[in-house]
């Protein structure tokens, strides 16, 4: 089987509702991305001979993704109340609502589904929210 890495990283801020302990305050990190690509086979004809994917796509694509989420307050769907979460966007405030608790697990699953949708035979996708702390998704 052939394997291909790359990584991006972005800048957000997070809290964990419902957490008791340190991370139930908003914090930031410096979230590093890693994503691995898999494939059998060779493209065999044209530019892509030789190679699973050309890495410009993947990384493209993966940087994309990192980029939407860059600079962005990233929070779980109802856990703030409607008149702060008004108070943020009227401050133009760039929030991201999701429908899970943004953890770097969950964060490692919608990264893997987001680049799976894009075509990729995804392997696994790792997510540091520090230099020493990873979660893993894949399969």
């Amino acid at each position: 089987m052939y394997t291909l890495k790359t990584e991006q990283s972005f800048d957000s801020a997070h809290f964990l509702y419902g957490y008791e302990g340190k991370c139930r305050n908003i914090h930031g990190h410096r979230w590093r991305v890693i994503i691995e690509i898999y494939d059998e086979n060779l493209c065999q004809e044209g530019q892509k001979r030789g190679m699973i994917v050309d890495f410009g796509d993947l990384k493209r694509d993966l940087k994309g993704l990192c980029d939407y989420l860059d600079h962005a307050f990233i929070i779980e769907s109802g856990s703030l109340k409607k008149a702060t979460l008004d108070a943020l966007m009227s401050e133009n405030f760039r929030i991201i609502e999701f429908d899970f608790r943004p953890t770097a697990e969950n964060l490692a699953k919608y990264i893997y589904d987001k680049m799976t949708e894009k075509g990729y035979k995804v392997k696994s996708t790792q997510v540091y929210e520090t230099p020493n702390n990873c979660a893993s998704y894949g399969v």
